[in-house]
């Protein structure tokens, strides 16, 4: 086993993931690790299929994204069939060695101390690339922190499968040079009771210590560019997916305009990765309701600029504060990134009581209108309430913002960081 290097060795550390662009929770999470890294004196560098980064630290491989033609392939039959044919192996195996070539090269060119896996060894949306990194560990034995946001037996569709030799071996695999990390409890649950193996609970986090100005001259016109008069602006700031439960969103309008409360719902988000089917069935269930549901996914990206007729294109952190109430009706979450930032931009909340909220986020003590996998007329009569009184929402969201900054801060992220590289490299 080579010798570990000292903490005042430590210089260059590395992400690798599938995707690290936009504003997906990963990407997101990603570039808060490597801003408190940053913070700490390390150089961070990046590997992935898809970058935003900038382009002397990154080193891009386009068959590390889930979407590139061979893996979306090789997804499209294992995770719908029980028998693999040894054709398909010998494909993933080639694809892992292709990978295998650019990972080394990236952590050689970099001369990188530490890699962070950022959810490939959790969710196997790319088999090649996580079974690259676990023999890679194995064979450099390269200190690694796998940051593990959802694994594979949290969603249905990675059940069925032919793969079952993969997953023990690399989602998530075991071994002395990797430190496990999950974003909630129950996670770490999980991981103990499937792998036996520790891990450590780093929650999503906000900078709650550089709280928000106030919207600039280009953000001050959001709400007439959506459409939004006189109506309350009902903000979902997520992407259309099914586990997201935005028809709660829907009806929650749909109620409040039948007790003459006038509001607008707007979805910041599109689907995605998660195909359309769902975002189809919400239009069709907002015409049903006769709900104003107002879709701005090709308005809001990670940077400001204009679409292709020449409307203004904002980012989601320029809608938040025009927003009058956020709904986060989710029926699971690896944790609640939408959540901390309405709390960040200190606007009230309505909260579906999923599985994660309730055992990790609820008991901190916040200040929200939840739900409890429906909409009942008291929770109408709640968010009326809400909407109407000033008094009320000051008092709620400085609450919630004051439990955040204790909780849920880089603060806290700094010093998990610090614990685990303590872990590897060892006290000064």
């Amino acid at each position: 086993m080579p010798k570990p290097k000292k903490m005042s060795e430590i210089e260059n550390i590395g992400f690798i993931s599938t995707r690290l662009a936009g504003t997906d929770g990963v990407s997101l999470e990603t570039s808060k690790w490597a801003e408190v890294l940053e913070d700490m004196a390390y150089a961070c560098f990046y590997f992935a299929g898809e970058l935003d980064k900038p382009a002397e630290r990154s080193m891009l491989s386009a068959k590390a994204h889930f979407s590139h033609p061979e893996i979306a392939s090789i997804n499209e039959f294992v995770f719908r069939n029980m028998k693999r044919p040894g054709e398909l192996t010998d494909k993933i195996e080639k694809l892992k060695q292709e990978l295998k070539y650019d990972l080394l090269r990236f952590i050689k060119s970099f001369a990188l101390d530490l890699v962070i896996v950022e959810n490939a060894f959790a969710i196997p949306i790319n088999l090649p690339l996580g079974v690259a990194l676990t023999e890679i560990v194995s064979e450099t034995c390269t200190p690694t922190i796998a940051h593990n946001h959802d694994f594979y037996w949290e969603r249905k569709r990675f059940s069925v499968n032919c793969v079952w030799d993969y997953l023990n071996k690399a989602f998530p695999p075991r071994h002395p040079y990797i430190r496990q990390v999950v974003i909630n409890s129950e996670a770490r649950r999980q991981i103990a009771m499937r792998r036996g193996s520790a891990s450590i609970v780093i929650p999503n986090v906000m900078n709650y210590a550089e709280p928000p100005g106030p919207p600039d001259d280009y953000a001050s016109v959001v709400r007439e560019a959506f459409g939004i008069d006189d109506e309350y602006l009902i903000l979902q700031p997520t992407r259309v997916v099914q586990r997201k439960g935005i028809e709660h969103s829907i009806e929650l309008v749909r109620r409040l305009e039948r007790k003459g409360v006038k509001a607008k719902l707007v979805i910041s988000h599109a689907a995605g990765d998660e195909g359309s089917d769902y975002e189809i069935r919400l239009k069709e269930y907002s015409k049903l309701m006769k709900v104003n549901t107002v879709f701005v996914s090709n308005r809001i990206r990670e940077e400001r600029g204009v679409t292709e007729t020449g409307k203004k294109v904002y980012r989601l952190f320029d809608v938040y504060p025009h927003a009058d109430l956020v709904t986060y009706p989710s029926t699971y979450e690896g944790f609640g990134n939408a959540f901390l930032e309405a709390v960040y931009f200190r606007k009230p909340v309505l909260v579906n009581n999923y599985s994660i909220y309730f055992h990790d986020i609820r008991p901190k003590g916040f200040k929200v209108v939840e739900i409890d996998e429906f909409v009942r007329e008291e929770t109408v009569d709640n968010v009326i309430e809400v909407l109407r009184s000033r008094s009320r929402v000051k008092e709620m969201v400085d609450h919630n913002y004051g439990l955040a900054k204790r909780f849920y801060s880089y603060a806290n992220l700094k010093r998990k960081l610090k614990f685990i590289l303590t872990d590897f490299f060892g006290e000064e």
